[in-house]
């Protein structure tokens, strides 16, 4: 059963009520009193209006968020099962098949990842920004894809643009640089992602002539929202410069009486929208054909998580344009300003996405067309949580599930390299952490002796964030998979398939098709006791 979401306090919103008692259904307090202090949604979006139906404002730039509405089926509704016999992918030997000796390395897009995670797009949101150098360097020291997200170019003050088309990003510029200093070439790559404001800007045309980009990826959504990319800002100056760019500017920086209400400080930021695109399947295939005339390598797709119907279209334009990789997100988290009550109440969660992606894969394969690689995104942040989701795709054959794109997850690894260094500078660690792990931060990373090791000196180049990345991806999602993958006797990620999983309730046998525990092995069960 869902639980209540309680529509009318939100930790997001930093809105409560005043009894925890609320009413079922609208959330309000049993009894509303005239004389109550407290700021539930109704209250504060009496006084700040709009700004409720985002995350608290005080918190932008250095935070991401998320629905924390209970969709009814997730993850942990499926059991991994494990196994006592044999081996599969490398010799049946107790010497040999030790669980270190996992392979989990896999591909996307023709391009070898170490791990089989990478980076969503992370693009204009101050967050992406204030972390841009430990997310790509995390990303490329783990062997990783790290993804510029939309509207880089467009959110660019110093950008340079003639005739309508950008010539010159210095943070674009930045980002891609960032990245392949600690690339090793072969592992992973980065691509830049693409909306309607980009293409209108020849984002992708740049990126590709000039900053050597060998992977487009065009953008259709994301499973926090529907309606295009948002952010704040927090200057008329810079909302007066991107509405003359093009973009959506709300309220109108031009506006006398804006201007006045944002001096008087009424309100103190701007939202900026970009449009939503209009995909046709004919349109979309000689989009990609023209991508690749112009020199791009690859070309990808990122969407949301739009209704069945937008899922079947989706994969047709992906398959009949022959993108290299699609990238399906789930609701409800974003890194940016998605609105909260679009990320509680709309879209598909992943597991249910998930299902759908590869029942419409499954189609195209019977039919002899072409499956693109496919990427599932969408709160995932363990390893057993990406073993499930690329098991289920394998029906005999391999996963269609190649890798699991995620964003907030290394944002909060980021997140923490970087405050904690903060802390220990400051002496401000916090107890219980100086008691385990020391306040010397060459001690407390873990896998900061194999970084200097492999890297000598150059290791003062990354910053801690980045190695947070590291240590999170690399010393823990990659050495759990190869636990998990040992106990079911799998020794290489491409091996691990829907034998492998049971549900343990009928909802998740009923959207999966994977039977529950009491219906696995009947078949054999009596016949290995005769």
């Amino acid at each position: 059963m869902t639980l209540q979401s309680y529509p009318n306090k939100r930790s997001t919103t930093g809105t409560s009520t005043r009894v925890p008692d609320v009413q079922p259904t609208s959330g309000m307090c049993p009894i509303c009193i005239e004389e109550c202090p407290v700021l539930c949604e109704i209250s504060k979006s009496a006084f700040r209006g709009r700004e409720t139906l985002y995350p608290s404002l005080e918190y932008f730039g250095m935070s991401t968020a998320a629905a924390n509405k209970d969709y009814g089926l997730d993850w942990s509704d499926l059991q991994i099962m494990v196994t006592v016999q044999g081996a599969y992918g490398i010799e049946p030997d107790p010497d040999k098949a030790l669980f270190p000796n996992v392979d989990v390395s896999t591909s996307i897009a023709g391009i070898p990842l170490k791990v089989p995670v990478f980076q969503a797009g992370l693009g204009s949101t101050a967050v992406a920004k204030r972390n841009w150098d430990s997310l790509a360097i995390g990303a490329a020291l783990s062997g990783s894809v790290t993804v510029v997200g939309e509207n880089v170019c467009g959110m660019d003050e110093n950008a340079i643009i003639t005739n309508g088309k950008v010539t010159h990003s210095e943070d674009l510029k930045h980002r891609v640089e960032t990245y392949r200093k600690f690339w090793d070439g072969k592992h992973g790559d980065i691509f830049v992602q693409t909306n309607v404001e980009d293409q209108r800007l020849g984002v992708d045309v740049y990126a590709i002539s000039k900053l050597e980009v060998n992977v487009i990826e065009r953008k259709w959504g994301q499973g926090a929202k529907a309606i295009g990319g948002e952010v704040r800002i927090r200057t008329l100056e810079k909302a007066q410069l991107l509405k003359n760019r093009g973009y959506v500017v709300i309220p109108d920086p031009e506006d006398p009486v804006v201007i006045e209400a944002f001096k008087d400080g009424i309100f103190e930021s701007f939202e900026r929208h970009s449009r939503v695109g209009m995909p046709t399947l004919r349109g979309f295939v000689e989009d990609v054909e023209w991508l690749r005339e112009q020199g791009a390598k690859k070309v990808t797709l990122k969407t949301g998580a739009y209704r069945p119907i937008d899922v079947a279209f989706t994969m047709k334009a992906a398959s009949e344009a022959k993108v290299d990789l699609v990238t399906f997100d789930g609701a409800g988290g974003g890194t940016g300003m998605s609105p909260v009550p679009m990320m509680q109440e709309t879209a598909i969660p992943t597991v249910y996405l998930e299902a759908l992606v590869l029942k419409a894969a499954m189609i195209l394969k019977r039919r002899g067309k072409h499956v693109p690689d496919i990427a599932m995104a969408g709160g995932f942040i363990n390893e057993t949580q990406i073993f499930k989701a690329i098991a289920m795709s394998n029906f005999g054959d391999g996963p269609f599930i190649k890798a699991i794109a995620q964003a907030r997850a290394p944002l909060t690894a980021a997140f923490k390299g970087k405050y904690f260094r903060k802390l220990a500078e400051e002496g401000r660690l916090p107890p219980s952490f100086k008691k385990l792990y020391g306040e010397d931060p060459s001690k407390y990373f873990v896998t900061l002796p194999e970084l200097k090791r492999k890297f000598g000196d150059r290791v003062k180049e990354i910053p801690d964030g980045a190695i947070a990345i590291y240590t999170y991806w690399h010393d823990r999602i990659r050495v759990g998979l190869q636990q998990l993958l040992a106990g079911c006797r799998k020794f290489k990620l491409s091996l691990i398939d829907r034998k492998d999983l049971a549900s343990l309730t009928e909802r998740a046998e009923r959207v999966t098709g994977i039977p529950t525990i009491d219906k696995l092995d009947v078949d054999v069960f009596e016949y290995i006791l005769s």
